[in-house]
C-alpha cells in the first residue's frame, strides 16, 4: 500500500480539527466564556485552507530543495528504520523551528508570511489554523542543517508533520497552566504568552514542541495571571479578506522601500525588526505609537452581519471544505491544469466568503484598496500587538 501524501493526511486530520474546535465552542458556552465569533473563526480556518492549497504547489519546491541538499551536501546518511534517527530528528527539526520562528518575529521580511498566523484578535483552536500561505519562500534555508547532518527526506518530512499537528491543541483559553509540563513543553499558558503582545510578553516562547529552546536562549516568559494576555497585532489586519491577510505587511514593507531615499535603507525596511522604518520614510510619513491602553478601548475588529449573510457565508464554506477535501486527496494524481483550475475556484469563494462577512462600508473605510496603506500603529516594537479576548457571541 502506498503511503499516503502529507495533504491526505491533512484531510483525515481535518474532522478531528473541526471535531475539538465545535467541542472547545460548547465548553466555552458552559463555562460563560466563549472565544468564538463566526466571521473570525471562518477567516482563520479559511487562511488555514488557503494555506493547504497553496502548499500543493510549493511543496515541491520547499522538499526539492531539500533532497538536492540532502543529496549534494549530507555528511552521511542515517537510517530511516532506525528509531532514534526519528527521535533526534524530530528534536533536531523543533530546534530549527525554534530558529525559524523566532527570525519570523525579528525580520520583516519573515514576518510578512508569519504575521497571518497572529491576526486574529481572538485565541482559540480555530486560531492554530490560520497558516501563511508565502512560508515556502525562505522558511526552507532553516532546515537545512538536517539535510547535511543526514536525515532523509521521508524522515524530515513525516517529523514536520508531526511537529506542525502538535501545535493544534495549545492554541486555547479553556486550559490553563499544567504545572511541571509548562516548563518543558509548549502547552496553551506558555502559548497564549506567545500570541501575546503585551510588554511584557512580547517575543518570547518560540518553541514548536520543546520550551527548552525558549529556556536556553533566554526568549521564556510565563504567563501571569495579573496581566491578561491581549490578542491581535500592532497593526491590526481588520478585514476577512483571506488574500489581502497575506499581502498585507508585504506591501507596507514595500511602500516604506520604495519611499526610502538610500538603498541601503530600501534594504533595511526588509531585515530590520519590524515596526523599523528609515528617519526619512518615518519624517514624512509618521504613524502613531501603539497604546495597549487604547486598542483595549477600541475593541475588536468585529462587522456586523445579517441572519441571512451568515448563512450564505456558512454555506459558501461547507462548499469550499468538500472541494478542497477533495483536492487535497487527489492533488497528486491531478492533471496540472485541472489543479490549477480547482485551487483558482477554491481561493476565489474564500474570497466570497469575506466578502460576505465584510461588508462594503468597512472595506472602504480600511483604505487597503488603492491609496495609502493601512497605518500600523506601530514603529518602535518588533511584531504586533494583541488585542483583548473577552468573550463573544458566536455571530
Amino acid at each position: 500500500m502506498p503511503c499516503m501524501t502529507s495533504a491526505q493526511v491533512i484531510v483525515l486530520a481535518t474532522p478531528v480539527f473541526l471535531g475539538l474546535i465545535a467541542f472547545e465552542f460548547a465548553v466555552g458556552l458552559a463555562r460563560g466564556r466563549n472565544t468564538y465569533r463566526l466571521s473570525d473563526a471562518l477567516s482563520s480556518i479559511g487562511l488555514g485552507v488557503m494555506s493547504q492549497v497553496v502548499g500543493v504547489f510549493t511543496r515541491l519546491f520547499t522538499v526539492g530543495l531539500y533532497t538536492i541538499a540532502y543529496e549534494h551536501l549530507a555528511l552521511w546518511t542515517l537510517s530511516a528504520s532506525a528509531l532514534w534517527v526519528w527521535v533526534l530528528a524530530l528534536v533536531g527539526y523543533d530546534f530549527c523551528y525554534y530558529w525559524l520562528h523566532r527570525a519570523g518575529h525579528r525580520v520583516a521580511g519573515l514576518w510578512a508570511a508569519h504575521v497571518v498566523h497572529h491576526q486574529s484578535e481572538d485565541y482559540n483552536l480555530s486560531t492554530a489554523l490560520r497558516q501563511t500561505s508565502s512560508g515556502f519562500l525562505f522558511g526552507w534555508v532553516f532546515y537545512l542543517p538536517l539535510a547535511v547532518l543526514g536525515v532523509p527526506p521521508l524522515v524530515f518530512g513525516v517529523v514536520a508533520l508531526i511537529d506542525l499537528l502538535y501545535q493544534f491543541w495549545v492554541h486555547t483559553q479553556q486550559i490553563d497552566r499544567l504545572g511541571w509540563f509548562d516548563r518543558w513543553f509548549c502547552a496553551p499558558s506558555n502559548h497564549r504568552v506567545h500570541h501575546a503582545v503585551n510588554d511584557r510578553y512580547l517575543d518570547r516562547n518560540y518553541g514548536g514542541i520543546l520550551l527548552v529552546w525558549d529556556r536556553l536562549f533566554g526568549t521564556y516568559a510565563a504567563e501571569d495571571p495579573r496581566e491578561p494576555c491581549v490578542y491581535g497585532t500592532r497593526a491590526p489586519l481588520q478585514s476577512w479578506n483571506p488574500l489581502w491577510a497575506n499581502l498585507q505587511v508585504y506591501r507596507d514593507l514595500a511602500v516604506d522601500s520604495w519611499r526610502a531615499k538610500t538603498w541601503a535603507d530600501k534594504l533595511r525596511v526588509w531585515l530590520k525588526p519590524p515596526g523599523w522604518r528609515p528617519a526619512d520614510v518615518a519624517a514624512k510619513w509618521p504613524r502613531p505609537t501603539f497604546d495597549l491602553k487604547r486598542f483595549q478601548r477600541s475593541g475588536r475588529y468585529d462587522p456586523r452581519i445579517t441572519e441571512q449573510a451568515a448563512w450564505v457565508a456558512g454555506t459558501l464554506f461547507a462548499v469550499v471544505l468538500l472541494l478542497t477535501t477533495l483536492f487535497l486527496w487527489n492533488a497528486h494524481r491531478l492533471a496540472p491544469w485541472l489543479a490549477l483550475g480547482l485551487a483558482a475556484l477554491i481561493l476565489a469563494l474564500l474570497w466570497a466568503v469575506g466578502v460576505v462577512t465584510e461588508p462594503a462600508a468597512d472595506v472602504a473605510d480600511r483604505g487597503d484598496i488603492g491609496g495609502e496603506p493601512a497605518e500600523p500603529a506601530a514603529d518602535t516594537v518588533p511584531h504586533g500587538a494583541h488585542r483583548p479576548s473577552r468573550p463573544a457571541p458566536l455571530s
